[in-house]
């Protein structure tokens, strides 16, 4: 990355301060690699939850009076680029920051470690736990945001899912009025048969839950759909 790229990535992170996914730290040369190990996994995981392809540790910024203030940790860049090496041994799984940047600045000495998104589905850990931060807090991850990010290799159900440029204008009219007349007959010891022939076409598709929320999904189209509408139903 370029040295004007590097300064205007760096104004920008000042300039929105930290957040969930940005830490800045002043960072003495004996900056401990545990705390960095617990960053990384914090930062990864919350990246992955706001569907950031990055996160963002910076070292040489005052955290409190938001100024450069330099840092000389690991000042030999070979010893510096080892820090690589040491988080993908104790990162769980075994990932590493994507790259390690370093900008000189009239104040100091800045480095901007750029860690990458936990994968989809996976969080990462340190050394067996999981970090994830609460404001400016660095905190272990808890059960809901664990919980997501698992989730996330869950398959999703193609047929529930909405159709947002559907409409009832896109519905058969003998479709609808079979799929009624057979809900009426099936639930007809607990619901008057007349009172469901005369229900709105919204009311209908919800109660036989045939739509979610009064929006038209796939499986709507699927069952009552018009020949003509079935465009919605392929990849777009």
């Amino acid at each position: 990355m370029l040295k004007s790229d590097l300064k205007s990535l760096l104004d920008g992170l000042i300039a929105s301060w930290e957040n969930e996914a940005v830490e800045f730290k002043q960072a003495g040369k004996d900056y401990p690699t545990s705390r960095i190990g617990k960053y990384f996994s914090a930062l990864a995981n919350e990246a992955n939850l706001r569907n950031m392809e990055n996160a963002w540790l910076v070292f040489g910024v005052n955290d409190r009076s938001r100024k450069i203030a330099g840092t000389d940790y690991r000042l030999d860049p070979e010893h510096l680029h080892r820090l690589k090496i040491q988080i993908s041994q104790d990162a769980e799984p075994s990932i590493t920051f994507t790259n390690i940047h370093c900008l000189n600045e009239e104040g100091g000495r800045v480095l901007l470690f750029e860690i990458p998104a936990a994968p989809h589905g996976i969080p990462i850990a340190w050394k067996g736990h999981y970090f994830a931060r609460a404001g400016e807090s660095l905190v272990p991850l808890g059960l809901e945001k664990l919980d997501k990010i698992r989730r996330q290799t869950l398959p999703q159900d193609w047929t529930a899912q909405i159709v947002a440029e559907a409409t009832l204008e896109d519905l058969d009219e003998a479709a609808l009025r079979k799929a009624r007349q057979f809900f009426a007959e099936k639930y007809a010891n607990r619901i008057d048969m007349q009172q469901v022939m005369e229900w709105p076409t919204n009311t209908f598709l919800e109660r036989a839950r045939l739509t979610r929320n009064n929006k038209i999904t796939r499986t709507t189209l699927l069952l009552l759909g018009k020949a003509e509408s079935s465009w919605h139903l392929s990849p777009h």
